[in-house]
C-alpha cells in the first residue's frame, strides 16, 4: 500500500488508505444478515395480508400446527399487550402500539404484505406449506393511497380516534392526518403582494424504496431463562434491540443483540420489522429461527420514503431578492404516522435569507407499508419543490440561476430555519465553486438542458460510545457501537492513528455488540464520523494521558514535564531531557503499573452543523420518445474537512444516483386494489451504471470549529438536490415546467405533446 500522503496539518486525516473490511467483502466473506447460521437454527416464514385495508375476524392456525416439521406458529395474540408510550424508533420516535403493529397486524390488515402469522419449521419449504394451511377471514374495507383520497369527506379511517395534532383549535373528530408542522415569520401574504414577481406551483412525488440490495434478515433465539439473542443486519442494533424489548416486555439487558454486515440501508434500517416475530417463535420453538424478507416482502412491507403533494409560492424584487415564500406540503406517509415532516419544513428554510415565510406539512396516512427514513428523510421532496420554483423566478427575471442563488445563499450569522444563527456554514463557498466550474459554461447541444439546484440538510450528533485499548506490542484496538455503512471503520481509525501519532496501520476498528461497548444511537442522520469520531478522540486523549503519566514515572519526572507528539512520550526536562518511549515500550510494561492501558468515552455532541450542497445536471430529451439522459452531472458540497476523501466522494456521487433515479424513473406503481405493481428490481428501475456519466465531485471544506478535525457530516446531504436539478434540467431542455416525479418517458412525451 502507497504511503499516505499529508494534508495540511494532518499526518493521517485526509489521505485515502485502503479500508480494513475491504478485502473480506470483496472476497464474500463478510458475514451479512441472510448468511448467518448458528447452531439449532430453523427456519421461519411469515403470512402476509393480500389485502389493502381489511379487518381480520379470525385467524385458524390448527392445520399448520400440526403439520410435520412445524415447531411453532405465531400471531398477534402471542404478543403483550402495547400502550401508547413514544420511543426512539431509528431517526425518528414512534408509539409502542405503531411499532408492534408494523412486526403483526392487530385486529386489522392496514396495507396488502402486512404480516398476519408467522410459522417455524425445521426448514423453509416446510414453514412455506403451513402458510398455506392457516385460515383468515376477512372483512375487506375501503382503502386509500393517494393524499386527496386520504382526506377525503368520507375517507376509510385507518387509525380510530386519530386527532390531528399542531392545529389550533384542535378537530374533533378523526382523520388520516396525525400532525401538522409550521415554521412561520413575518406577514407573508403582504410581503407576496407586494413582490415585484411571484412564482407559484402545484408540486407531485411518488414514495420511492431505498433500494438497499440486501433483504431485512434475523437470527433469533430465546433462552429458557428468559435472555435472549439477536443477530441482525441494521443501521443500530441498540435501537433495535431497545425496540423489540420494549415491544415484548423484557428488560433491554436480557436481550444481547449482535451487529452483523449490513447491505445497504440509507434510513431503511432502522426500525423493526421481523425482530419480535423471531424472538416469539423462538421461545415457542426452543430454538434459534431465522427470518429473512423476499424482494417482493421488502418493496411491500418495509418502509419506502414518503411522496408529496405541495403548493408553493416565492416572491422576489426586481433584482432577484427574495421577499416571501409560502409552502404548504402533504406527506404521503403510508400505514402508520411519522413521516419526517419537520425535516421537510426545516429544508424549505434552512438554505436561503426570507424575510417573510410559512411553511407548512402535513402527515397523512394512507394504505401501504409506513414509510421510513431515506437519506435526509423529508429533504429531497421539498427541495424539489423549492428549488424548481427558483428556477422559475430566474428565468421569470432573466437572472442566471446560480446568482440567484449566490444573492439570497444562507451566510455564516444568518438565521436558520429555527432562528438559531448559523454557524461556520459554506453555501455561499459551493454556490461560487459551482459558477466556477467549466461544467456551468459548457456549451449545450439541441434538446439539451442544464439545471442547478441547491440543498440544505441539518445534520445531527447524538448519542456514541467509544473504547480505545492499547496491546502490549503498542497496536490500537478501537471499539465502537456504530455499524459501518460508509466507511466507518476507516475514519475510525484514521482518526485515533491522528490523535495518538501511530501509523494507520497499527488500528484496528471492532463494532461491538450490545453486551460489549455502550449504547450508541442508530448510523444515520450523517453522525457517525462527527459524533462517535469524537468518542474515538476523546477516548485515545484520555489513552494519551495515561501514557504521558506512565512516562513520566519511567522517566522519574512531573507529569508536566513529558510532552506526547509523533507517537511518543518525550522528557522535556531532568536528567531525561530529549530522551523519548515509545507507545510500545509504554504500553509493554502495563503489568509495572495499574494495569492494561484503555479508555472508554461516551458523547451526545450538539455542536453539529447543517451541511450545504450544490448539483448541476446536464440532460438530453429524445423528443420522438420523452426519455432523458442525464448526460454530465457535478456535485459541489461543504464537507467540512474530509476525513477519508474517497468515501466523501463516494457518498457525494451515490447520494446524486439515487437522487437521479429518484427523478427520472422510481415510483411505488399501486393497482386499484392498493396492490404495488412493480414489486422487484426488473420493473422498479433504479439506475445502473450504464444510465449514468461519471460524476464528478467537488469537495469545498470549510471545517466545524467545534470538532478537533473539522468534522461535518456528509452522507445525506447529496441526496437532496438531484431531483430538482434533473427535473430543472429537463424544463430549460424542453421549454416546459417539470412538477411532477418521476419524469417518466411517458410522462415527458404527454407534457411535449400537450404542448405541441
Amino acid at each position: 500500500m502507497n504511503a499516505p500522503e499529508p494534508k495540511g496539518k494532518f499526518r493521517v486525516v485526509g489521505t485515502r488508505p485502503v479500508r480494513p473490511d475491504g478485502i473480506d467483502k470483496v472476497t464474500g466473506k463478510a458475514i451479512y444478515g441472510p448468511d448467518f447460521v448458528t447452531a439449532g437454527m430453523i427456519q421461519g416464514a411469515i403470512l402476509r395480508s393480500p389485502h389493502a385495508h381489511a379487518r381480520i375476524r379470525s385467524i385458524d392456525t390448527s392445520k399448520a400446527e400440526a403439520l410435520p416439521g412445524v415447531k411453532a406458529v405465531v400471531t398477534s395474540a402471542d404478543f403483550p399487550g402495547q400502550s401508547a408510550k413514544i420511543i426512539a424508533a431509528g431517526e425518528t420516535s414512534s408509539s409502542l402500539q405503531n411499532i408492534a403493529a408494523t412486526c403483526m397486524a392487530n385486529g386489522k390488515v392496514l396495507y396488502i404484505g402486512h404480516a398476519v402469522a408467522a410459522v417455524a419449521a425445521t426448514t423453509k419449504a416446510i414453514a412455506e406449506a403451513a402458510l398455506k394451511l392457516i385460515v383468515v377471514d376477512y372483512e375487506v374495507l375501503p382503502h386509500v393511497i393517494e393524499v386527496e383520497e386520504a382526506l377525503a369527506e368520507g375517507a376509510p379511517i385507518l387509525h380510530e380516534g386519530m386527532i390531528t395534532k399542531g392545529l389550533d383549535p384542535a378537530p374533533d373528530r378523526p382523520s388520516n392526518a396525525s400532525m401538522v408542522f409550521t415554521l412561520a415569520g413575518g406577514d407573508v401574504d403582504a410581503a407576496l403582494a407586494a413582490s415585484a414577481v411571484t412564482v407559484s406551483g402545484h408540486y407531485r412525488t411518488a414514495p420511492v424504496h431505498q433500494g438497499y440490495i440486501e433483504p431485512h434478515a434475523c437470527v433469533a433465539s430465546w433462552n429458557a431463562d428468559g435472555q435472549g439473542q439477536l443477530w441482525i443486519s441494521s443501521q443500530g442494533h441498540f435501537d433495535l434491540r431497545n425496540q423489540t424489548a420494549s415491544v415484548l416486555h423484557m428488560p433491554s439487558s436480557d436481550l444481547r443483540t449482535y451487529p452483523l454486515e449490513i447491505g445497504g440501508g440509507f434510513g431503511g434500517k432502522t426500525g423493526i420489522y421481523l425482530e419480535p416475530v423471531a424472538m416469539l417463535l423462538s421461545r415457542k420453538a426452543g430454538r434459534p429461527v431465522r427470518l429473512t424478507m423476499s424482494r417482493e416482502d421488502v418493496f411491500n412491507a418495509s418502509g419506502p420514503a414518503p411522496g408529496i403533494v405541495a403548493d408553493i409560492t416565492i416572491g422576489a424584487s426586481e433584482d432577484g431578492t427574495l421577499t416571501a415564500l409560502k409552502l404548504e406540503f402533504w406527506n404521503q406517509a403510508g400505514a402508520f404516522p411519522g413521516s419526517t415532516i419537520h425535516s421537510g419544513v426545516m429544508t424549505a428554510l434552512g438554505a436561503y435569507r426570507l424575510p417573510a415565510y410559512f411553511a407548512r406539512g402535513w402527515d397523512v396516512v394512507s394504505n401501504f407499508a409506513g414509510t421510513k427514513a431515506y437519506r435526509a428523510p423529508g429533504a429531497p421532496q421539498v427541495a424539489f419543490v423549492v428549488e424548481s420554483c427558483l428556477d422559475d423566478i430566474a428565468r421569470k427575471l432573466g437572472i442566471d440561476a446560480l446568482d440567484l442563488r449566490l444573492k439570497n445563499a444562507a451566510r455564516p450569522g444568518d438565521p436558520g430555519p429555527t432562528r438559531v444563527p448559523h454557524g461556520a456554514i459554506g453555501y455561499v463557498e459551493c454556490l461560487e465553486a459551482a459558477k466556477a466550474h467549466p461544467h456551468w459554461s459548457a456549451p449545450l447541444g439541441p434538446n439539451q438542458g442544464r439545471g442547478v439546484a441547491g440543498a440544505f440538510w441539518g445534520n445531527y450528533g447524538g448519542q456514541s460510545t467509544a473504547a480505545v485499548a492499547l496491546a502490549a506490542d503498542g497496536s490500537v484496538q478501537v471499539t465502537t457501537g456504530s455499524p459501518d455503512i460508509g466507511g466507518s471503520r476507516a475514519s475510525m481509525a484514521i482518526m485515533a492513528a491522528e490523535t495518538l501519532g501511530v501509523p494507520y496501520e497499527s488500528v484496528r476498528v471492532t463494532i461491538a455488540d450490545t453486551g460489549s461497548i455502550g449504547y450508541s444511537m442508530v448510523t444515520g442522520g450523517s453522525r457517525v464520523t462527527f459524533a462517535t469520531g469524537k468518542a474515538v478522540i476523546g477516548a485515545a486523549q484520555k489513552v494519551i494521558a495515561t501514557l504521558v503519566e506512565r512516562a513520566a514515572s519511567l522517566f522519574g519526572v512531573e507529569p508536566g514535564q513529558v510532552e506526547w507528539r509523533d507517537g511518543a512520550a518525550h522528557c522535556l526536562d531532568g536528567e531525561r531531557a530529549g530522551e523519548s518511549l515509545s507507545i510500545s515500550a509504554i504500553a509493554g510494561k502495563a503489568g509495572q503499573f495499574s494495569g492494561p492501558i484503555v479508555a472508554e468515552l461516551a458523547v451526545n455532541p450538539l455542536d453539529y452543523l447543517p451541511a450545504f450542497a450544490v448539483h448541476i445536471c446536464d440532460t438530453e430529451v429524445d423528443p420522438e420518445t420523452g426519455n432523458v439522459s442525464i448526460i454530465r452531472y457535478t456535485t459541489v458540497q461543504d464537507v467540512g474537512t474530509a476525513i477519508h476523501p474517497d468515501y466523501v466522494e463516494g457518498q457525494m456521487q451515490g447520494g446524486a444516483v439515487q437522487g437521479i433515479g429518484w427523478a427520472l424513473n422510481e415510483a411505488y406503481v399501486f393497482d386499484g386494489n392498493g396492490r404495488m405493481e412493480n414489486p422487484g428490481f426488473l420493473d422498479y428501475r433504479m439506475p445502473v451504471a450504464s444510465d449514468l456519466p461519471m460524476i464528478d465531485t467537488v469537495m469545498v471544506e470549510v471545517p466545524n470549529p467545534a470538532h478537533p478535525y473539522g468534522v461535518k457530516g456528509v452522507g445525506e446531504a447529496p441526496i437532496v438536490p438531484p431531483l430538482a436539478a434533473v427535473a430543472n434540467a429537463v424544463a430549460r431542455a424542453t421549454g416546459l415546467p417539470m412538477r411532477q416525479l418521476p419524469l417518466s418517458p411517458d410522462r415527458v412525451w404527454a407534457a411535449i405533446q400537450a404542448a405541441k
